[in-house]
């Protein structure tokens, strides 16, 4: 699940990604064109609902790709993403529109 949130007054969007918990066993990270795709940067944190999510905050107006790094190596998209694209390493990543 991606939710996008636009800041007021500023030309930033909080997006907040979320998994369910029957997609994680221990940990999960959210990767892409934002942090470098480091799986360091960016974990997804066990909510009290039973989900993982994160928040980051980006520039609005831009195209991001990502995906999630489920338990250090199972590597998954976001069904809601905005679109898809072809990686460098021919995968699928999904996109958000900030």
């Amino acid at each position: 699940m991606i939710k996008k949130q636009q800041l007021k007054g500023q030309k930033q969007v909080k997006v907040t990604f979320a998994l369910p918990q029957e997609e994680v066993e221990n940990q999960v990270s959210v990767v892409g064109d934002f942090n470098d795709w480091d799986p360091a940067k960016t974990k997804l944190i066990k909510r009290g609902n039973g989900t993982f999510s994160a928040s980051v905050t980006l520039k609005k107006g831009e195209h991001y790709a990502f995906r999630y790094v489920v338990d250090g190596g199972k590597w998954l998209n976001d069904e809601e993403a905005d679109a898809y694209e072809v990686s460098p390493f021919g995968t699928k990543n999904g996109v958000v529109l900030t």
